[in-house]
């Protein structure tokens, strides 16, 4: 395996002689050390490196990373709506049940009418022992009368041709 280092060559600037106008005797700068061109790129890609291992990722913030944070928004979302759904949900029973009772409520009333209409018929129809076996005494009357008339009209002379 090849391995590649870099180096960093430094460029010194000679001293140069300042005359500061509170001292007489001239004083020296010391010489600055400055990297070339090629350098600076190397230590500007070398510090992105190094400031992006020390900051905390926030790929939260990426549009296309920020599907986490959006998809706990639309969880937190899908939450609510089923607490609400089951709320709704027992509000529905709770009328069904209501309904449920008033429609037991009705049925009683109902079942109250049905036999009073049952004991009104019954008392209507209803006749003395005497008073029933006349009416099938009359019944057996009009059946023997409506039986000879059929017996008399099939039997009967037959009409004469003329």
């Amino acid at each position: 395996m090849a391995s590649t280092t870099t180096s960093l060559t430094v460029r010194t600037i000679p001293p140069r002689c300042v005359l500061n106008a509170n001292t007489n005797p001239p004083t020296k700068q010391a010489a600055a050390a400055l990297p070339g061109r090629r350098q600076l790129i190397s230590l500007v890609t070398a510090t992105t490196v190094l400031k992006a291992l020390d900051m905390p990722s926030k790929a939260a913030d990426i549009g296309l990373f920020g599907l986490r944070k959006k998809l706990k928004k639309v969880e937190e979302e899908a939450e609510e709506l089923v607490k609400e759904g089951f709320e709704a949900a027992d509000k529905g029973i709770a009328a069904a049940e209501k309904g449920i009772e008033a429609a037991e409520k009705g049925l009683v009333t109902a079942e109250k009418g049905i036999e009073a209409a049952e004991e009104k018929i019954e008392s209507t129809v209803s006749f003395g022992g005497l008073a029933q076996a006349g009416a099938v005494a009359g019944a057996e009357f009009v059946g023997v009368l409506v039986a000879g008339a059929v017996v008399n009209g099939i039997l009967g002379p037959e009409p004469q041709k003329s």
